[in-house]
């Protein structure tokens, strides 16, 4: 259960405005369902006036918290419902522009929702108890708030401006407190002494957020560990321990290049080859297996190496190093008081003492204890403080009872609760969909950026911004306040700390979930009628059945796979079926081997984003995709058989990004079909010139 309903403010917010729209009220009349869709907005007005009490009041009355969690639900089933008129209304436009010449009674109805025919009834007689049951649920929520003595509370939220962080540049990522942990490790890195086991795995131990990757780091980006190697690899493991994936990523690590290769055998034999009689230099990031058959598998390319070779193990446990070294591992301990409080004045006075604030020294002592002198804790609430600079500012930190709630089985230390639970409203839900991500998954701002912009999570400015410049604000305060870092492989993308990811997992609640391989186990772990954003990660072939899956997820908004070791998923086809996630605004099928997509992908009216981005084998898109009326980017950039493209995309007129357009020879794409699409902006690629006859 989430520890709050970060989603609520956003979804009811999305629910208000569709409710406001003056192409659902038509819609809603011609249906005879004006009075309830009403009765709805005066009803969830009344339950959002007690929203700021009923939060406050959570934490200690478990029926409050049920109340919040049944809402929740509720503003969600209310949003499909909506969806469900707008996918109806969109039918009924897109028969009319094709000239429908179906026999059946015709009633005229407001020119919004086009011909009403006999068919429409069963539309009708199916939403009715829809409607219904939403009206009774909304009314039992609203008589409940007497019997929890939930009250109005006024102007109560922390001003959105008040509470954004200085429009400065980025903090960059300061150490504390680590010269003489780095020193001891590279004596040990720099010596050209071989273990028993022919490459020396120089284990690094420590609990949690005490900065074990902040250490590896420094030592790997050394001047001095860049001359005494020949080679060197970063590969993040976590929990799943992914032989392949991970001898698939030092590969391309140490080679500068793709791989190809989708058996374990070849991509050790390739890297056995790379790395013999070389001097190299191996990460293994946050390590948590425990099985010695299966380090014994990973490390056989290792044994080729020259006298000196190195590997570092990061992990939380003795145990993790025991069995992947002979000797003892390096603890890591926590900083002490002073090296803390340096570390808290830079993230949140952007100094590095109190010298110009000794008035808030004493406080931050003490908070820093709070943290247990861990770099990850004092970081993420020195974020936090950068936006609070009095002393009651700071005394109210520390000692909100949030330290007080005890650590349940998600382990999620309390300065990080704190970070979270102080987030500026309009930030909460953007953090908890990042909980999509596996741990150590490095993301792209842009992809994320319009995920958050496809779920409605971006509120519109009164400057009147472009939405993609407000998500793009979002996200430099997420990584001011330390909730993301930028990736030690490369500049351009961003990954959260483990515990961080933790956090984010433990605020969505079921909303959000990560499917793998074996979706059929996902569904004895995962509520799949209660997902709304899911991602699906494999490092191997993935077969169209296991998609069939998700029809149990009608309710699904994003489906997003993550090829997070391999340079693509050999996905071949998906099943018709993904037509029926009528809800879905953002699907990314980039990098797959899809040479068809299913026309039933028409029926997605509600896409905004199609990411087709090199899916080099993908040959058409569907006929009927000039139905997506809503999409705004459609990727197909690198889809070297794209060699046609229906007609109808001058009808997508809310396109804002479109990669590459194909001319037709007959009746497909034509070049003045470019005219109606007044939003496109970027590069765009036009090919098949030659087939332009006028």
């Amino acid at each position: 259960m989430a520890l709050i309903e970060v989603f609520l403010g956003a979804i009811i917010k999305v629910v208000f405005d569709k409710l406001a729209s003056v192409d659902l009220k038509k819609f809603a009349s011609s249906e005879g369902l004006d009075t309830q869709l009403k009765r709805w907005i005066q009803v969830l007005s009344l339950i959002q006036a007690v929203l700021d009490d009923a939060e406050d009041k959570q934490n200690m009355r478990i029926a409050v918290k049920q109340w919040l969690d049944d809402l929740q639900d509720l503003a969600y089933d209310m949003d499909d419902v909506i969806d469900e008129f707008s996918t109806e209304a969109c039918r009924r436009k897109l028969m009319e522009a094709q000239g429908s010449t179906s026999k059946v009674r015709k009633v005229k109805i407001p020119s919004c929702c086009t011909n009403f025919s006999v068919k429409d009834y069963k539309f009708n007689r199916k939403m009715a108890p829809k409607v219904d049951e939403i009206t009774r649920r909304l009314e039992s929520m609203k008589e409940q708030i007497k019997i929890l003595h939930l009250v109005e509370t006024v102007a109560k939220r922390p001003n959105k401006t008040r509470d954004r962080l200085p429009s400065t540049s980025l903090v960059e990522s300061y150490v504390y407190g680590r010269e003489n942990d780095k020193e001891e490790l590279l004596k040990l890195l720099l010596s050209n002494e071989s273990s028993d086991d022919q490459v020396a795995v120089i284990p690094i131990v420590g609990m949690g957020g005490v900065g074990k990757t902040t250490l590896a780091q420094m030592v790997y980006n050394d001047d001095r560990v860049n001359e005494f190697f020949d080679s060197k690899a970063w590969a993040c493991v976590s929990d799943d321990f992914d032989i392949f994936g991970v001898t698939k990523t030092i590969l391309r690590a140490i080679t500068a290049s793709g791989c190809d290769y989708e058996d374990l055998n070849m991509v050790q034999v390739k890297l056995s080859e790379t790395l013999t009689r070389k001097r190299f230099l191996i990460v293994l990031d946050d390590v948590w297996n425990e099985k010695y058959e299966d380090w014994d598998i990973l490390r056989r390319p290792f044994l080729v190496g020259s006298s000196g070779s190195k590997i570092i193990v990061t992990t939380r446990h003795h145990r993790v190093a025991s069995v992947m070294s002979s000797t003892a591992g390096y603890s890591l301990e926590e900083l002490t008081d002073d090296q803390s409080l340096c570390l808290l004045a830079r993230h949140a006075l952007g100094r590095t003492n109190f010298d110009r604030h000794p008035n808030l020294e004493g406080i931050g002592t003490s908070i820093v204890r709070k943290c247990k002198n861990l770099p990850l804790a004092v970081k993420t609430l020195g974020g936090l403080l950068r936006a609070r600079s009095t002393p009651d500012e700071w005394t109210d930190i520390l000692n909100s009872e949030i330290w007080e709630i005890k650590e349940d089985q998600s382990d999620i230390l309390p300065a990080l609760r704190l970070s979270y639970y102080h987030l500026p409203a309009h930030l909460k839900p953007c953090f908890a969909y990042c909980s999509i991500f596996p741990k150590d998954y490095e993301f792209d701002k842009y992809e994320l950026v319009l995920l958050w912009m496809a779920e409605g999570f971006l509120e519109e400015s009164k400057e009147s911004d472009l939405m993609e410049d407000i998500g793009d604000n979002y996200f430099k305060e997420l990584l001011m306040r330390s909730f993301f870092q930028q990736s030690s492989s490369t500049s351009s993308r961003f990954v959260m700390h483990d515990l961080i990811n933790d956090l984010a997992r433990y605020v969505a609640g079921d909303f959000c979930s990560r499917l793998t391989d074996d979706l059929e186990e996902n569904i004895k772990c995962t509520i799949l009628d209660k997902v709304r954003y899911a991602s699906f990660t494999s490092s191997m072939y993935v077969a169209s059945q296991k998609f069939k899956t998700l029809q149990k997820a009608k309710h699904l908004r994003s489906f997003l796979p993550l090829p997070i070791f391999v340079n693509g998923y050999v996905i071949s086809d998906l099943p018709n079926s993904i037509g029926e996630l009528i809800h879905l605004r953002y699907l990314n099928l980039s990098g797959t081997s899809l040479k068809l997509l299913p026309e039933s992908l028409s029926n997605l009216c509600n896409l905004q984003t199609l990411r087709l981005r090199n899916c080099s084998e993908l040959i058409n898109l569907p006929v009927g995709i000039r139905k997506l009326i809503n999409l705004r980017h459609l990727e197909n950039s690198n889809t070297s058989q794209l060699n046609e493209m229906p007609s109808g995309i001058d009808q997508l007129t809310s396109l804002q990004t479109l990669s590459k357009v194909v001319v037709s020879k007959n009746g497909g794409f034509r070049l003045n079909d470019l005219g109606n699409l007044f939003l496109l902006a970027g590069s765009l690629a036009i090919l098949e010139l030659q087939n332009v006859t006028n």
